[in-house]
This record gives structure tokens, C-alpha cells and sequence, in this order.
């Protein structure tokens, strides 16, 4: 049944904001994005420099087996003696006590193994030595866990000098569960380092490459740029760029794979860096999508680690030297160093970013020398500041006053947040002005993969678009995930060691990306029923306090009704609860208390906390009719620093604002909270320091952009209809050529429960259906299906 009739007009002759480079990509190295993942490397663990700094499980010998075959005896060891070289100090030795029919050393690579199909072509190559059996073969097979082998090759180790050896390997079966075996028989040791097995077909058959399938998923969205390399793991480290902990260095990412130290990803695993910043520079130019480095800005808000002032100018070179690897021509040191990786030619880097995520007034402080030192050398240079990963509050606008001041370009917001709040903050960026930075909306998604999330982004992106004037860049993050080594979700691309899927969120965002255009055209909708608001709920119900990783206590308790003073007290009353490790082992976890119900529409919650042990704080839940249905006050939440005031609902989180804020032991803290219809206000010792309003979803009729193409000359529509029933509309071209036959490229998601996800079963359940019609004059009516995205491609007629 369709809704009633309305009209879309697009003026194609009132030209809005340029788009630029509106929809683009985040890669940050989570969920195993690059080794086991993007990175094409079939080997886990390829120079034994795993640690237990990576993760406690870790060691050098992880994802590797020895081997002894018929009646072969030999010790496997770790060295790190007299190493190939001293960034990476550590090698095996396979010492031979009977030789048998070979012993050596096998590795299981990710996920289920080492994925390898038939007639495909793999690159080994590793770095050996020996004293004896000079002429002894060195067999390496790739085989199943049997010990079936699908292909095989040999080489002789003939030096006592680290040696590279290489060969290109035939597979004769498919296994996505096959290993690599390396055996050999003779007398002594085997030395060997930084074993690797690539496919010989990466993507555009690049050494050192990328995993095609996933490469070419990401390919295929038409990015117009690609964020790297994070995300928590720029600035989550040491200060210092030699330690296996240390922030994100770009210096370590370059030049020999064999020369690029082995580090600790903060998701707690090992990066090789393999896949560094040349190879990222590589893919944007090979995909036609522009760099947009971050960089650490010498503050790590994790652990509060703080370059200090006098101390920066090596922080400030690194970024001045990337822009010079990336732009500077042949003569200039860092140029020189690119043209002799094989890029002679410069990369065109237009934008740099400095911090991720950042809070602190250290980082802002800091923020500045950045700024003026790299403006100072390359004016044009497009600069992004930060605003903290939460969508308001105190971080969000200290971040927002530094670009005013400073005059950066952009700033990176980031949110993850509810569907719910995506539909009631679809306008969010109406209000903000084409004068000052530009967003950078440089992290968001809804929780979840579900078709329900993809549609309410698409809603969001008509937004987005529609503020181009204040909206510069935006991408959606998480990007990857192997399935097998979750870390965050939801994802764009979900993979394992042989396969690939988009979700219906990379769908969304691929027709945004694939269906741009260069320009908005004016668009207005008239005739349509009016936007379906919810019901104002005001926020009562069930009331409860709670501890948050401590023991604490809640006294002095009573709840005023602001309109009549009545007022519920409990004199005497006191609470002690605790949610500590040692409470959880020992099973006396005690971490809500309920204070009871209230129908009251504005009231105010007075207590006195205090945290006895333990290292965060308090919670105060309100507004609750369940557990996943409520509105949360948390102070000393995340690392203990913040206060926050979220929203949950059906058991999804999103943040409404944010505060700097440590909880401190043995100290009583004075909380009141008040809560006046929908708006929300949080004091501590009587100072104001969160104020938000849980704004609800207002449903529009249809959500409609439109823009211009203007190499193609096609006026590109984009309707996303989030209802639940059909909405008809006439597609009214102003301005427009009437005579003759005009043909519309259409491609349109729908049909779908909101509850439908892809999987690896099934990867293309959900996709865009491409479909082609013509009309005549200057209009067409259309049915838009519910819960449906589409986007019409209107061809210029030929005159």
C-alpha cells in the first residue's frame, strides 16, 4: 500500500556546495585488517619476533610446529645471536640430530591455515644460513595437515653468510587448511628468518602486495580517499620509536619488509608493518583515492604519555619529512628515498592529519606547533585537528575551539552510536557554518550490520551530503574484519582466509561513493504527509546506582520533584556495592541497587558516592523501563577520565555527551542529576558538567539529496525511504530539456527484513538491484519501496 503522493523538485540549474571529496575509507589495523587480513602475507609470525608484549600467548615460536620425519631427530631453538639484522634480532635454528627423512619447521599461517587454491602460483622466499651440508636441498612443500603436499619446490642454503632465497611454487589442490613445511636432512643447523609465502596474483600483482579479493571489494566502493593508519594505534604507544611498544612511526614502515621492526598493535596483537606507508601511498593511487595520513601528535591520552615542548621538533620533522616522502621531488632527502623505492613521481598529498581521538588540553597545546610548522612550509597543505571520539561535550568543543584558533581545516569527529540516533541527529550539521573548518567526520557507524543499520546511514548520509558547505570528508570505520580475530564490530567487510563479503552497510556506502556527483543541486519535497514524530516520551521509570569496576558507596539519597517539591528521601539509607576483579572471582559481586520507580517528567536525583577501591567509578541508571531501554550516567567511566550521559537503546549504547573527569579514592563526591522533560543535566560538587538532551527520531517522508555529475553530466537522485510502507513520488527536473527520451540508470536496495544481514553463506543477499527505465518531458513518478535506498542516474538528453 503506498503512502500519499508527494513531489520531489530538483532546480539542476541552482547549483549548492561542491562535493569534493565528500565519501571515502578508514583502514586502521584492528580485527587483523592487515597481517591476516589486507595484507597479502600467508605467513604468520614470518620473522619470530612474536612477543608476549603483543599478547600474553605470544612467543617466537608462535603459529610454528617442528618437524621430524621418518625417524628424523632434531631441537628447534630461538636465537637471537648473530641476526640477519638488529631490528629484527630473532631467527630459528633447526639443529639436526638424524637427519631421517628431514626435519625442519612447519608454519599454520591464519585463521584455519594456510588458504591456497589450485593452478595458483605462490612466492617463497626466506632468509637462511648454514655450516655444514653446504649442498644439502632445503625442501619447501605447502601440504595439508596430512601431509598431503600440493606443491613443492627446493633450494640449497650454501652459505654461512643470511642469504635470500626465492622460488615460485604451482598448488595442485585447493586447501584453505594446508601449512607451509620447510625440512631438510644433512648435519649442523639451519638458520632461517623472515620465512614469507605470497600469492604470486595480489592485487595488480604488486610484490609485497594485497590480498586481491579484499583489495578489489575496496576498489570497487571509488573511494575519494583513504585514511590511515588509525585509529587508537597512532598514538597508543611509547614515545620512543625503537621500542616495541612505541605509537605508530611511519619511519619504521618503510623500505626492506625484512628491515621494518616488528611492533605491538594496541588490539593486542603483532603487526609486521608489511603493509606500510609506501604500500599505502601505492593502493590510494592505484584505487584513485587520495592519502590522508594521521599522524601522533606526541601525547598518548591512554597513558598519559607527554613529549614535552622543548622536545617536539623530531615529532614536527616527522610530519614535515612525510610530506616531503610523499611531494618532495628527487632532490629533496625524502623524495630521493621514495624514487628509490620505485616512485619517481610524487604521490600529490593534499591532506595530513595530526592526532586521533584526542582529549587532554596536552594534545591541544601541542596541536599548535604542528600547525604553524607545517603551514609554514606547505601553505596548502589541508590540516586536521580532533575533537575526541565522542559527538559533544567538553573534549568534542575543546577540540572545535583549536581549529577555530589555529585555522585547521578540518576537524575529525568520531561516534558510534545507536540507529536511533542517527535518524534523531539526521540534521545535525544544518547549523554549522561554511566559514569556519570543515567536519571530518573521520569514524561512524551504527552498532550493527543488519539491513535496519544500513538504511538509517543512508538517512545520515542524505545529511551529510546536504551539508557539503560544512561536511568535507567522511567515512565509515570499522573497515575490516577477519572473522577469526574480532577485535570491534560491527565492520564494513567481514573476511576469513579464502573469502570475502561486504554488509549491507558497505552496499550503502558503495552507492554513495559509486554515485557521488561533484556538485548539490537544489532539492525541495512538497506534497508529502508530515514527518512521523515519536511519541515525547519523558524520561522515568526505574532508578538504580551502581559500581563500575570499584567498590563504592551511595548515601544520603532523595529525589525532588522539581514542579510539585515533593520529595522522596532515604535519610539514613546507604548502599555499598562492589564490581572489583577480586570481588568477581571471589563471587561477591553486588553492583546495582535499585532506588525504585518514578512517573515524574522533571525531577532532580541528589546523592553523596564515594569510591572505597577499585579503579573507575559510578553509575546512575534513570529513564529505564529495561536493561536495554535506558539512559545511563557513568563518571569515571572508560580509563577513569571521563563523565558521560548515554542513551541505550535495544541494548544499543550511544553517547550523548562527554567530560574530562577522574574519580579519586576515599573522597565524597556530591552528584545531582537533573532530568526536565528530555534534557539532561549532571553537577559534581556543584559544578555543571554535562548538559545534553536525548533528542528522538523525527521520520521524514523520504530522506532526498541530489547532485551533479559533471564529467558524466548526469544529475545523480538519492532517496532513502526509512518507513515502513511504500511512498510514491513525481521526480520533477527543473530547468530541464524536455524533448525527446531521457534514460535514468536506477539502483536500489529493498525487499529486505530490517533484521537481514550478508554472511559467508550468503554474500550477496543483500546488494543493489541495477535496473534501467525512460521517460519522456521533464518528470517521472516513481514508487519507493519500504525501507529502501535508491539512486536514480538521470542522463542529459543529447540536444
Amino acid at each position: 500500500m503506498s503512502e500519499n503522493q508527494g513531489k520531489l523538485t530538483i532546480h539542476t540549474k541552482q547549483r549548492g556546495a561542491e562535493l569534493g571529496d565528500l565519501f571515502g575509507i578508514f583502514f586502521e589495523d584492528l580485527n587483523h585488517a592487515a597481517d591476516g587480513g589486507l595484507y597479502a602475507e600467508l605467513i604468520r609470525n614470518r620473522s619470530f619476533e612474536f612477543d608476549p608484549i603483543d599478547h600474553p600467548d605470544f612467543h617466537s615460536l608462535t603459529a610454528w610446529e617442528k618437524i621430524e620425519r621418518g625417524g628424523g631427530q632434531a631441537e628447534l631453538l630461538i636465537e637471537d645471536l648473530q641476526p640477519m639484522n638488529e631490528r629484527n634480532r630473532h631467527y630459528a635454528v633447526i639443529a639436526i640430530d638424524k637427519p631421517g627423512d628431514g626435519v625442519g619447521i612447519a608454519n599454520v599461517g591464519f585463521n584455519s591455515g594456510i588458504s591456497v587454491r589450485e593452478g595458483e602460483e605462490y612466492r617463497f622466499s626466506f632468509y637462511a644460513r648454514r655450516e655444514q651440508s653446504l649442498a644439502e636441498p632445503v625442501r619447501i612443500t605447502i601440504e595439508s595437515k596430512a601431509g598431503i603436499i600440493h606443491g613443492d619446490t627446493t633450494v640449497v642454503v650454501d652459505s654461512s653468510e643470511w642469504r635470500r632465497y626465492e622460488a615460485i611454487i604451482t598448488v595442485n589442490e585447493t586447501n584453505y587448511s594446508s601449512r607451509l613445511a620447510i625440512t631438510t636432512g644433512g648435519s649442523g643447523k639451519l638458520y632461517v628468518d623472515m620465512v614469507s609465502l605470497f600469492p604470486v596474483k595480489t592485487f595488480l600483482g604488486r610484490t609485497n602486495g594485497l590480498r586481491e579479493d579484499i583489495a578489489s571489494l575496496l576498489a570497487d566502493l571509488k573511494p575519494k580517499f583513504m585514511r590511515f593508519p588509525g585509529g587508537c594505534l597512532v598514538h597508543d604507544g611509547s614515545l620512543n620509536p625503537d621500542d616495541r611498544n612505541s605509537m605508530y612511526r611511519w619511519k619504521n614502515t618503510i623500505g626492506p619488509a625484512e628491515q621494518r621492526p616488528s611492533r605491538r598493535n594496541n588490539w593486542q596483537y603483532n603487526q609486521t608493518l608489511g603493509l606500510g606507508y609506501y604500500e599505502y601511498f601505492l593502493f590510494c593511487e592505484d584505487i584513485g583515492a587520495k592519502p590522508i595520513p594521521i599522524l601522533p601528535g606526541g601525547y598518548d591520552p591512554h597513558h598519559k604519555r607527554i613529549v614535552p615542548i622543548d622536545e617536539l621538533g623530531p615529532w614536527i620533522d616527522d610530519a614535515l619529512d612525510l610530506i616531503e616522502f610523499a611531494n618532495g621531488d628527487h632532490s629533496t632527502e625524502w623524495g630521493a628515498i621514495r624514487a628509490e623505492l620505485g616512485h619517481p613521481e610524487p604521490f600529490g598529498l593534499e591532506y595530513i592529519g595530526i592526532g586521533n581521538e584526542e582529549v587532554g588540553e596536552p594534545f591541544f597545546e601541542r596541536y599548535s606547533y604542528f600547525h604553524q610548522a607545517i603551514k609554514a612550509k606547505y601553505p596548502a597543505m589541508k590540516i586536521i585537528n580532533s575533537s575526541g571520539p565522542f559527538a559533544a561535550g567538553g573534549e568534542y568543543e575543546r577540540g572545535w575551539q583549536s581549529a577555530r584558533e589555529n585555522g585547521s581545516d578540518l576537524v575529525d569527529e568520531h561516534y558510534y552510536q545507536s540507529p536511533e540516533w542517527f535518524l534523531a541527529n539526521f540534521n545535525r550539521y544544518d547549523g554549522f557554518k561554511a566559514d569556519e573548518p570543515k567536519v571530518f567526520l573521520g569514524e561512524y557507524a551504527s552498532w550493527g550490520n543488519t539491513y535496519y543499520n544500513a538504511i538509517t546511514e543512508a538517512a545520515f548520509m542524505i545529511g551529510l551530503e546536504r551539508n557539503a558547505h560544512a561536511v568535507g570528508l567522511a567515512c565509515y570505520a570499522p573497515m575490516l574484519c577477519n572473522v577469526d580475530y574480532v577485535n570491534w564490530k560491527p565492520d564494513l567487510i567481514w573476511f576469513n582466509n579464502h573469502e570475502v563479503f561486504g554488509t549491507p552497510n558497505y552496499y550503502v556506502q558503495k552507492l554513495f561513493m559509486n554515485h557521488q556527483g561533484d556538485q548539490l543541486l537544489h532539492i525541495e519535497a512538497s506534497g508529502f504527509s508530515k514527518p512521523q514524530v515519536g511519541e515525547a516520551k519523558p524520561i522515568n521509570g526505574t532508578i538504580e546506582l551502581a559500581a563500575n569496576a570499584s567498590s563504592v558507596n551511595f548515601s544520603d539519597v532523595r529525589i525532588v520533584n522539581n514542579d510539585t517539591s515533593e520529595e522522596r528521601s532515604f535519610a539514613g539509607w546507604t548502599a555499598e556495592l562492589s564490581d572489583t576483579e577480586e570481588a568477581r572471582l571471589e563471587g561477591k559481586t553486588k553492583r546495582t541497587v535499585r532506588l525504585g520507580d518514578t512517573d515524574w517528567t522533571n525531577y532532580t536525583l541528589y546523592m553523596t558516592a564515594k569510591r572505597i577501591d577499585g579503579s573507575k567509578g559510578f553509575v546512575v541508571y534513570f529513564g529505564q523501563s529495561d536493561e536495554q531501554n535506558q539512559l545511563f550516567w557513568e563518571i569515571g567511566g572508560w580509563q577513569n577520565q571521563d563523565s558521560m550521559i548515554s542513551s541505550r537503546v535495544n541494548n544499543r549504547n550511544s553517547c550523548l555527551t562527554q567530560s574530562l573527569f577522574a574519580v579519586e579514592t576515599d573522597v565524597n563526591y556530591e552528584l545531582v542529576l537533573e532530568v526536565s522533560g528530555r534534557r539532561i543535566r549532571a553537577y559534581i560538587n556543584g559544578e555543571l558538567i554535562n548538559d545534553t538532551v536525548d533528542k528522538q527520531p523525527i521520520i521524514q517522508p523520504l530522506y532526498s539529496s541530489s547532485s551533479a555529475d559533471d564529467i558524466t553530466g548526469d544529475t545523480i537522485v538519492k532517496v532513502v525511504n526509512i518507513q515502513d510502507v511504500v511512498v510514491s513520488a513525481d521526480i520533477a527536473l527543473e530547468d530541464w530539456i524536455e524533448s525527446g527520451e531521457h534514460i535514468v540508470e536506477s539502483y536500489e536496495l529493498s525487499g529486505h527484513s530490517l533484521e537481514d544481514e550478508n554472511s559467508f553463506e550468503q554474500p550477496q543477499k543483500i546488494v543493489p538491484v541495477q535496473c534501467g527505465f525512460s521517460f519522456e518531458g521533464n518528470s517521472f513518478s516513481h514508487e519507493f519501496p519500504a525501507h529502501s535506498v535508491t539512486v536514480f542516474r538521470i542522463k542529459t538528453p543529447a540536444v
